[in-house]
């Protein structure tokens, strides 16, 4: 601490004659803070689209003959309510959530750079240590709120517009009305880890970058970088450690058996995200000089004691998954997409023989496999692309040869991929079948899937 500084923490803690001063209280602290928060008319805004803006979109998108087919769970809105939900948490957790982070928490701190109301609010609450917890409990109530009113307004639009009706997971799976209620609320649960992270890394950028913009920047800029990298064959140690990684691994709680690992892996790297960049912040905060009105913040600081130990963890966390998983390369191969493939086609299989009122046939039954190619002879089956050609083969009981269905398979990076129907036109070749109450979307035609990327070859294999 400086010595400027100490003068100022020293007249901030004591009265007139020299008496001691006590701090102000946290909570009043806090409630200081958040008032001015809520204060704000961006502020007050963003959390008016929050808790309508999700409700609005899906009541728009269900009136529409087009879905957002490009997006998980966007061809099952006409179906179900709780797909719409999932529509809105995808989009959240690509573009909202770290906006609004941004505009939360990333201009707690500069805002009062800019207006030079340091020395007066170090006067009134005489405690820096508490200055700084108030205004992280500020933000972070804000954006809770703004997390809660995406929530509820995706689900509450999502069942006024297409009920609680069952859907398909992304391996075919039907989930009833209550499995999938529970569901979706923990998939949301689980989107709070990275928006922590995010916002940690919004004050870190704030309390170091003082009255620069760059500071609100800081986690639309960090969000951006992690989208691009996601889109790279990343080897899937690296993947999984990224502070991103649960704004994606949240869809493996949409297959039977959970794909709980990565998720789990991406929970505990975003909550350690969170503390790391929250005690850096903290430690800048202290060792400022609140003197200095013409403070504009320290590039060498932000490099030293910001951006340095946040890539240490990054390489600390890649080390321990690469140390404490087994899968390596980019986690996508020929077994895995096979088995994912196959296992999908089983459960929307049986989904179709319902819609047509055919006899009823199990899984086991059905004995479906699939034999899936890369791009020809002369490239290996693993990794993403859209040159994947699958063909999946089924028995019904009293027939003597199996079924075939063909599928081009586009699997991006993070392990998603969607199947589109090659035929024979009868099963999987047009995106509507007829069925005695109309016509109804063919399950076949075309699905996501999701392959589990920590997942060994041998218990893909298994499965």
């Amino acid at each position: 601490m400086t010595a400027s500084t100490a003068t100022t923490a020293t007249t901030a803690t004591t009265g007139p004659a020299g008496v001691e001063a006590r701090p102000a209280r946290l909570r009043r602290a806090y409630r200081f803070e958040l008032v001015k928060l809520l204060s704000q008319w961006r502020i007050r805004l963003l959390l008016a689209a929050c808790w309508i803006g999700p409700a609005a979109f899906v009541a728009a998108v269900s009136l529409q003959s087009s879905l957002p087919a490009d997006t998980v769970f966007g061809r099952w809105m006409h179906a179900s309510g709780w797909a719409g939900s999932l529509v809105v948490l995808g989009f959240s957790c690509t573009w909202a959530l770290p906006l609004l982070v941004s505009l939360a928490a990333g201009d707690v701190f500069a805002a009062e750079d800019r207006l030079g109301t340091w020395r007066h609010l170090l006067v009134a609450v005489r405690s820096p240590r508490r200055i700084f917890v108030a205004k992280a409990l500020a933000s972070l109530t804000v954006i809770l709120a703004m997390v809660a009113g995406l929530a509820a307004s995706g689900i509450a639009g999502g069942l006024a517009a297409a009920g609680a009706r069952p859907f398909a997971g992304l391996d075919g799976h039907m989930l009833s009305s209550g499995d999938a209620a529970g569901t979706v609320l923990l998939a949301w649960a689980c989107a709070l880890a990275p928006t922590l992270a995010f916002a940690a890394v919004g004050l870190l950028g704030s309390v170091a970058l003082g009255r620069s913009p760059m500071g609100l920047l800081m986690p639309a800029l960090l969000a951006l970088g992690l989208q691009l990298a996601q889109m790279l064959p990343l080897p899937v140690a690296v993947r999984v450690a990224l502070p991103g990684e649960a704004f994606l691994a949240w869809r493996g709680l949409f297959t039977d058996p959970a794909q709980t690992r990565p998720l789990l892996i991406g929970l505990v790297v975003s909550l350690v995200w969170a503390v790391a960049a929250t005690a850096l912040a903290y430690r800048l905060f202290l060792r400022r000089d609140f003197t200095d009105l013409t403070y504009e913040g320290s590039g060498r600081r932000v490099v030293m004691a910001g951006a340095l130990p946040l890539a240490g963890l990054l390489v600390a966390t890649v080390a321990v998954v690469s140390w404490t998983t087994s899968a390596n390369g980019s986690g996508i191969t020929r077994v895995k997409l096979e088995n994912s493939l196959a296992t999908s086609y089983a459960h929307l299989y049986r989904l179709q023989t319902r819609e047509l009122h055919r006899p009823a046939v199990t899984e086991a039954q059905l004995r479906a496999a699939a034999s899936c190619d890369k791009g020809g002879a002369r490239v290996a089956d693993e990794g993403p692309g859209n040159d994947w050609r699958c063909v999946v083969t089924w028995h019904l009981p009293g027939v003597a040869s199996p079924g075939t269905a063909i599928y081009q398979l586009d699997v991006t990076a993070d392990g998603r991929y969607v199947a589109d129907g090659d035929g024979p036109k009868e099963v999987n070749g047009y995106f509507q079948v007829r069925t005695s109450s109309g016509d109804a979307p063919n399950p076949l035609w075309q699905f996501d899937g999701d392959v589990d990327l920590l997942a060994s070859p041998a218990s893909a294999q298994k499965g």
